[in-house]
This record gives structure tokens, C-alpha cells and sequence, in this order.
């Protein structure tokens, strides 16, 4: 009868680690966990439905990102703002009762923690300054929407600035300028109030007094004092010059 051999122990510390089992036979596993999508709330201000539908089916095409609100004014763009509380405002310069520049200060003030896009077709060094001073930390063209707006909305989202190559350009050139002193071009309404703004919007867009001062919340004589007085600062000789004088700057469109 045979005797079973000796049995061989590992010495101590040999211990060596046990080798996790294969695979399943049907080459399995835990599945990965899908990846992370960012969630970005968009507001969306336009006065024409054809950009603001145009602009929804772009940024919404993108998983985990959604248009909050739509509104057709810059009074309307900062009600939602402060009520909607967006992560993007996609703005247009020129709206009716109260423009994009003026509605950039104001979502500032409302919703701070929200970033102003500006999509617009006007491309002037004035403009730009302007809205970049309110608080807007992107700006593209309307020309180029189709191709830049999903990214600029994108940076915006992460708090990085965005400007197409054109503007880019522009804000580069303009802060070469303040670098060496070069006088920056500026027009004769650069120097107006918010209020005086706002006044000249509403008697361009052809509000009466009393329109304009319901309004604004202010009284029919405060607007008359208001008019008077830009019509002077301004040199105006009359309404219509007034109202080419808004066309111009970008406060209202023809």
C-alpha cells in the first residue's frame, strides 16, 4: 500500500493574492455607468419668433440641456430671468421696451449667477464695448448662430467667455487701443443714463408721454423734463431726428 507523499508548505509570507475569477462565459460584466451630462437651463430673448424657434431646436438638441423660457421684450427677458433662474441668457440687442443692453444690466442685478449671451446681427466696436461693460460675457452674430451658438452656450455654461473670430478681433483691437492710449471711437450716446436710454426708447418706438411714463413707472412730467433735456444734450431739433438718432445706436431697429 502506497504512502501518500509529504505535503509541501508555502512559507510564511508567500502568500500569494488569489487571482480574481474570469470573465463570465458570455463575456459580460458590470456594465459602465453611462456618462455625465451637464443640466444648462436657457433663457432665450428675441423679438422674432423665427430666431427664438430656430435658436430652441439648436440648444436642445443637446442631451441634458433645455430652453426654460422665452421672452419677446427686454422688460420680459428680466422678469424670467429673475424668475426662471437660467444658467444662459441668449439675448438680442435690439427689442421693444427695453433693449438688450439695457435688460444686460438689469439680469446682472436680477440673476447674478446667470451668464448673458449676446446674439445679435449688429458688429460695431461701440455695441460691443457697451454690452461687455454691462456684464455680457459672450457675443455672436446672428449670421453665425448656426455654426457658433451650441459652443458659445457651452463655454458660457462652464463661466468661460465666448466671441466668434470677428468679435474677437474687435475686443482685441479695442483693448490694444486702451493699452496705448489710443482714444477708443465713441458715439454721442455713450454718455446717456440708463433712464435717458429708456426715455428715447419709448418716444422712438412711438409711445406717447404718458405711455412712456406708465412704462417706466415715472411721471407724464418727468418724461416731458427727460425728453427736453436729451433733445438739448444731444443737439435734436426734432422727433424724427431723435429717432434716427436711436437707429443708429442700436437702441432700436428701423
Amino acid at each position: 500500500m502506497n504512502r501518500p507523499g509529504p505535503r509541501h508548505r508555502r512559507p510564511a509570507g508567500d502568500r500569494r493574492p488569489d487571482l480574481p475569477a474570469g470573465p463570465p462565459e458570455d463575456g459580460g460584466g458590470a456594465p459602465e455607468a453611462p456618462p455625465m451630462t451637464s443640466t444648462v437651463r436657457i433663457l432665450i430673448a428675441d423679438d422674432h419668433e423665427v430666431v427664438r424657434r430656430g435658436a430652441r431646436v439648436l440648444l436642445e438638441s443637446r442631451p441634458g440641456w433645455t430652453v426654460c423660457g422665452e421672452a419677446t421684450d427686454g422688460r420680459e427677458a428680466v422678469e424670467k430671468a429673475r424668475r426662471l433662474a437660467p444658467d444662459v441668457v441668449v439675448l438680442d440687442i435690439a427689442m421693444p421696451e427695453l433693449n438688450g443692453l439695457e435688460a444686460t444690466r438689469r439680469i446682472r442685478q436680477a440673476a447674478p449667477h446667470a451668464e448673458i449671451l449676446i446674439l445679435t446681427m449688429y458688429d460695431s466696436h461701440q455695441v460691443i464695448r457697451e454690452v461687455l461693460a454691462a456684464g455680457a460675457r459672450g457675443y455672436i452674430l446672428k449670421s453665425d448662430a448656426g455654426r457658433e451658438l451650441v459652443s458659445a452656450v457651452e463655454a458660457l455654461s462652464q463661466h468661460k467667455p465666448f466671441f466668434t473670430p470677428r468679435v474677437s478681433e474687435m475686443v482685441l483691437d479695442g483693448y490694444l487701443k486702451a493699452e496705448d492710449g489710443t482714444p477708443l471711437p465713441s458715439g454721442p450716446g455713450s454718455n446717456l443714463t440708463q433712464r435717458e436710454r429708456e426715455v428715447i426708447q419709448m418716444l422712438a418706438e412711438g409711445k406717447t408721454n404718458k405711455d412712456a411714463a406708465a412704462a417706466l413707472g415715472i411721471g407724464v412730467k418727468t418724461v416731458e423734463t427727460h425728453r427736453n433735456r436729451l433733445m438739448r444734450k444731444l443737439r435734436l431739433g426734432s422727433m424724427s431726428e431723435l429717432v434716427r438718432f436711436a437707429i443708429r445706436n442700436k437702441i432700436v431697429e428701423p
